[in-house]
């Protein structure tokens, strides 16, 4: 037999509805009666049935983070610091793969694939603001990423205009003048390619060198092989690039390949930048130079304020938090260090 709540009562020498205001954060509880109540339970070794609390709230205890590529090892690493989260909070995270594809998204929007979970953490690609606000189901939802912004719903996600500033401005730095973005939309979509370009452009403008719209490299999806083919392109240029900054590390990984495979030397004739440090990056031949987003802030955050959403909480209203990133010098452009 485990022990019980009345076994916790009779050991601290208090009423049982006392121990469970304790033990449910119900009522507020003296401190001194708290700390008696606390001490019983480390003694005892009591363990909460989470489980039985969540359905006496009319709760599952179950949430749900919803992510576009199961294969990215980016969203891999987010999804084992959410899980932990959720854990110490006292809940389950199930992972969700939309694919990056609309009608999925809709239908974890509108809680048709969602009916048994207290609350989603939604990384949009394919839907917009319309659909969002659209939305009439009342499920707690926290969006992270850039898919979607200015929505009545907690948004957490990095400025993604400022980490390509801070990408091209490390090989302004270094002495790199013909720069390639890879990784341009060849849709409409991935707000966040849009955005990473954006910033490019800037940064070039910033630096007074020019913007060169055949160094702009559009891919149909933003994967190992993507990155290598548009590589190949842009070495066939008559004036191929001597940096190239990828949407992404695996992007940039790709690139990488195809670099060795043509008997070039990274970072002496193309530095390469990724974005994302993924554990990749940092085993490369040679090893990555990245843009890192705080993923365990974006992770624990995201959590947190949806689980303060489900509790009913007394918390803000809904907020955009742009979380820190920092540019990390490693091997592929010839300055390591921090």
């Amino acid at each position: 037999m485990g022990v019980s709540l009345k076994d916790i009562a009779r050991h601290s020498g208090v009423s049982l509805a006392t121990v469970s205001n304790v033990v449910n954060g119900y009522r507020p509880v003296g401190e001194r009666t708290r700390q008696r109540v606390q001490q019983a339970i480390d003694e005892l070794g009591y363990s909460p049935n989470l489980g039985a609390r969540h359905l006496r709230r009319g709760r599952t205890g179950l949430i749900a983070l919803a992510i576009p590529e199961l294969n990215n090892p980016y969203f891999a690493e987010l999804a084992e610091i959410a899980i932990a989260a959720a854990a110490g909070l006292g809940y389950t995270l199930v992972m969700e793969n939309t694919a990056a594809d609309r009608g999925a998204e809709l239908a974890l929007l509108d809680g048709t694939r969602r009916h048994i979970i207290d609350g989603l953490i939604l990384s949009p690609v394919r839907i917009g603001r319309e659909e969002v606000l659209a939305r009439t189901v009342d499920t707690p939802l926290v969006l992270i990423g850039e898919g979607v912004s200015d929505v009545p719903y907690d948004h957490i996600a990095i400025d993604n205009v400022a980490a390509s500033h801070a990408a091209i401005q490390h090989l302004v730095a270094i002495g790199r003048r013909r720069i390639a973005f890879i990784g341009a939309p060849a849709g409409g979509d991935r707000q966040s390619a849009h955005l990473r370009v954006r910033g490019y452009r800037e940064a070039l403008t910033a630096a007074g060198l020019p913007y060169r719209p055949r160094l702009v490299a559009r891919t149909d999806a933003f994967g190992r092989l993507d990155g290598k083919r548009a590589m190949r392109d842009l070495l066939a240029l008559g004036d191929p690039p001597d940096a190239v900054f990828g949407y992404n590390d695996l992007v940039a990984i790709g690139a990488l390949r195809t670099l060795a495979e043509a008997g070039l030397r990274v970072p002496e004739d193309v530095a390469v930048v990724g974005i994302d440090d993924i554990e990749e990056g940092r085993f490369a031949t040679p090893t990555l130079t990245t843009i890192a987003p705080d993923k365990r802030e974006i992770g624990r955050l995201a959590v947190r304020r949806l689980v303060a959403r489900i509790e009913g909480a007394a918390v803000a209203a809904p907020l955009t938090v742009q979380t820190p990133f920092r540019l990390i010098r490693r091997e592929s452009t010839g300055t390591p260090g921090g």
